[in-house]
């Protein structure tokens, strides 16, 4: 069963607000609790969103990507198919 446009947009806006939630609020995290070493704030920033995007691609059942670009590329090249077809 396909879910209505709406409900379908809200979930990527949602989608792409945390993501961008991460990756913002693990760039501060990362800059404070690093003390200057680059290369541990890049590593906890790389963790963070890491488990993030594990976290919203196998505890999903909508078809949101919580990233707008994958989720046009896959509309324009018809690969975004209802599993229920």
């Amino acid at each position: 069963m396909r879910q209505p446009l709406a409900k379908r947009v809200v979930a990527e806006a949602l989608g792409t607000f945390f993501l961008l939630a991460a990756v913002v609020g693990s760039g501060i995290m990362a800059e404070r609790l690093a003390n200057g070493n680059t290369a541990l704030a890049l590593l906890a920033n790389t963790v963070a969103v890491g488990a993030y995007i594990s976290s919203a691609y196998w505890f999903t059942a909508s078809t949101s990507f919580a990233n707008p670009a994958v989720t046009i590329a896959r509309c324009l090249s018809d690969t975004l198919q209802d599993s229920s077809d």
